[in-house]
């Protein structure tokens, strides 16, 4: 089969398209015939040498696809030949197959195309996680989302208005900011030009962000701590801009607040599984009935790895990246940028 590996660690032009085994799957696991793999930041991280998969992974980047079964392990029975999917995997995306835990498997959404049904696993598996098993979010909850107008950012915003939360973007561009009004950003903060901290004490009343999502890292840490209200929660989902930080512990005991770090793959697959047991029962029918939209999405052919890389590091990305196969090219009507 088909797929990306890296070369070493570094820029985008250590991801390599060749040719190498397709994957047989072991007992409790389905063998996906990929037609669209999504771009994250981890698969970013990983390529730079900063996020390590764990021991029992595949060493190749990619770690959302949708596809199509191809074929059944021993002891899978909720999913037949054929049948349309979509998958958070434990590395391996970048190819034309992949081999995934039952339990991490769930059926593609129909009104999603290929493309649309790559970008689900990651970013919603995280903020299942995260977002709704950690911080608990609530109708009339601010919450102030980093990133606004990316992956995470924008279905954090939807997630929110969806249950009546109020969602507060930050982003850096007049377009971005567009783009997360459209997703349903009830306040926009070009942190470019303003300062977030100020603007979301302005928009709370003083009283600060219940939750934060926070993606950046760096000198945001003490600036969160801030911005946030008393009890407050914040959520540390990447560190883009550094994860080391000087910050004021006094803040955090007098407005008794929590900080949470989130990733995906040290998770076992039963806490998968479970994860997306609850995204099935409360995340699919909103998809399917078009409360929560698909992404802005660009895509790439398979075996322009590197160019998709390059495009999601530019300061000007928003959305989704998405990887097609040969498969999924065939398989699209729809055209994007």
């Amino acid at each position: 089969m088909q797929a990306v590996t890296l070369s070493g660690h570094g820029g985008p032009d250590v991801l390599t398209a060749t040719t190498i085994a397709t994957p047989r799957p072991a007992p409790g696991e389905v063998l996906i015939r990929i037609f669209a793999s999504g771009v994250n930041g981890p698969d970013i991280s990983q390529r730079q040498g900063n996020y390590a998969p764990p021991a029992d992974a595949s060493p190749l980047p990619g770690l959302e696809v949708a596809g199509t079964i191809a074929a059944l392990g021993e002891n899978v029975d909720q999913f037949a030949l054929g049948d349309s999917v979509v998958a958070l995997c434990n590395g391996g995306g970048y190819a034309e197959y992949v081999a995934v835990p039952k339990g991490q498997v769930l059926p593609k959404p129909e009104n999603w195309d290929w493309a649309q049904a790559a970008t689900i696993p990651e970013t919603f598996f995280t903020l299942q996680q995260t977002l709704i098993g950690r911080a608990k979010l609530a109708r009339g909850s601010h919450v102030l989302v980093h990133g606004g107008a990316g992956g995470i950012g924008a279905t954090a915003i939807q997630m929110c208005a969806r249950i009546g939360a109020i969602p507060i973007a930050t982003v850096s561009s007049d377009q971005k900011a567009e783009y997360a009004k459209a997703m349903g950003a009830a306040h926009v903060i070009n942190y470019r030009t303003e300062d977030f901290v100020a603007r979301t004490l302005e928009i709370t009343g003083n009283m600060g962000a219940d939750i934060i999502i926070d993606i950046v890292g760096g000198d945001y840490a003490n600036r969160n701590l801030k911005a946030a209200a008393r009890g407050g929660h914040i959520l540390q989902l990447a560190v883009r801009q550094g994860a080391r930080a000087e910050i004021n512990l006094g803040l955090v005991l007098m407005k008794a607040l929590t900080i949470s770090g989130s990733t995906l793959r040290p998770l076992n697959a039963l806490e998968k599984a479970e994860l997306a047991h609850e995204l099935y029962r409360t995340i699919w029918p909103a998809i399917a009935d078009g409360t929560i939209l698909p992404p802005r999405i660009r895509t790439f052919a398979l075996a322009d790895a590197r160019k998709a890389h390059e495009a999601m590091e530019a300061p000007d990305h928003f959305g989704k990246i998405v990887l097609l196969t040969d498969a999924g090219r065939a398989a699209h009507t729809q055209a994007y940028d």
